[in-house]
């Protein structure tokens, strides 16, 4: 049995190995899509209309951003995004007053639940903005987060 489930995995090397080789596979297309617009705009509204096309999200008390009051390095600042809103699409956590405000996006299968956890980096005292693309339509909710020592080394 050992010996059949490694000519498997020498063969399925082999074949990856070919195509890339021969130019059918190259590393840009294994790497998941990247939203370059979306994350060089320099303000809140292009980074959300590159990303999924509008600008228009409604406040919603039904999600939740846990993040610190007051961060001591805005270098790692983590934070942490909840929303018990159906058919959660995805979500996008932005930092207002970054020079690029959009900081991650997160793209969730159908049977996920809301809920993403990551750092982001904050140059200064800021608004953190979480947008969440729940059955098309656009939520958000804010939090201020106050930085005493900037991400950007200010």
């Amino acid at each position: 049995m050992k010996r059949r489930t490694f000519l498997q995995g020498t063969i399925a090397s082999s074949m990856v190995g070919a195509a890339v080789s021969a130019g059918l596979l190259t590393p840009r297309m294994v790497l998941a899509a990247w939203p370059e617009s979306a994350f060089s705009a320099k303000n809140v509204d292009d980074a959300l209309n590159s990303l999924v096309g509008s600008v228009n999200h409604s406040p919603n008390d039904d999600i939740k951003i846990k993040a610190p009051d007051i961060a001591e390095n805005g270098a790692v600042v983590p934070i942490t995004v909840s929303t018990s809103l159906p058919k959660v699409e995805s979500i996008s956590v932005l930092v207002e007053k970054n020079p690029s405000p959009l900081a991650a996006d997160f793209k969730l299968a159908a049977n996920a639940e809301g809920f993403v956890s990551t750092r982001v980096k904050m140059g200064k005292t800021s608004d953190l903005i979480a947008v969440v693309k729940s059955g098309g339509n656009l939520f958000s909710a804010k939090k201020t987060v106050k930085v005493t020592i900037g991400g950007c080394g200010g």
